[in-house]
């Protein structure tokens, strides 16, 4: 299946631009040589399982994985081009509005909440992950994330952002999906201050969420995404 892909790829498909390289692997931008259209290719090592789950997955909020090869650790994953700007880009010009905030944290909430049904932990939440497309937020990049295994007392690889990161995937204990709602809380904060919440807190309501998003110990946080929608 890996060799056909490839090969089938190299036929197939013309190589835009180069978007992203890391020890791990890279994300490159293709055009289908007949149609014209775009998609995003991975390549990485390590485990493919999320991708394969989310082959059967239709979400307003995620992008759609199409196509997933497995060759030991190496993968390859085909999946939709989603246009627009990260957050991150856009924190470059302006912070966020309250409102807008709350906006899109949601959508990113209803995002988690299908991979959290399906035991995944998403586990690299932050600004450059998050597309903005038209009025929808679209959570991607999920070559960090696991499925959360019951009988783990911790993740077999740490990976995460500096900042981003939720203490237990340093090793503490095993991430969960209450690894996302810190992440979440920190997103919330940087949108709304520009600023990590240990350097600055957001102001009222919104201030009192990222505070608890970001508690230390996992169970002093939201239960579950749908408590944070409330929350919200």
């Amino acid at each position: 299946m890996y060799t056909w892909f490839a090969d089938a790829l190299e036929r197939e498909f013309a190589d835009m631009r180069l978007l992203k390289e890391s020890p791990r692997g890279s994300v490159r931008l293709i055009r289908h040589r007949a149609t014209g259209q775009r998609f995003i290719l991975r390549r990485f090592t390590g485990s493919a399982e999320v991708y394969q789950k989310l082959l059967s997955i239709s979400c307003p909020n995620l992008p759609r994985t199409l196509e997933v090869a497995v060759k030991g650790r190496e993968n390859l994953v085909l999946e939709e081009y989603i246009q627009g700007d990260t957050l991150g880009f856009l924190l470059q010009g302006a912070l966020f509005s309250p409102g807008e905030t709350r906006q899109i944290v949601t959508q990113l909430c209803r995002a988690l909440w299908v991979l959290h049904s399906m035991a995944a932990v998403h586990r690299d939440i932050k600004p450059e992950n998050v597309i903005l497309r038209g009025g929808d937020a679209i959570l991607i990049d999920f070559d960090a994330a696991r499925l959360y295994k019951e009988e783990r007392e911790s993740d077999t690889q740490i990976l995460g952002t500096t900042g981003f990161a939720a203490p237990e995937q340093y090793g503490l204990s095993q991430s969960d999906t209450r690894t996302d709602i810190y992440s979440l809380g920190i997103l919330i904060n940087v949108m709304l201050t520009g600023e990590h919440p240990s350097k600055r807190l957001a102001e009222g309501k919104l201030g009192r969420v990222v505070e608890r998003c970001t508690r230390v110990t996992p169970r002093k946080r939201y239960k579950n995404v749908l408590r944070l929608m409330e929350a919200l």
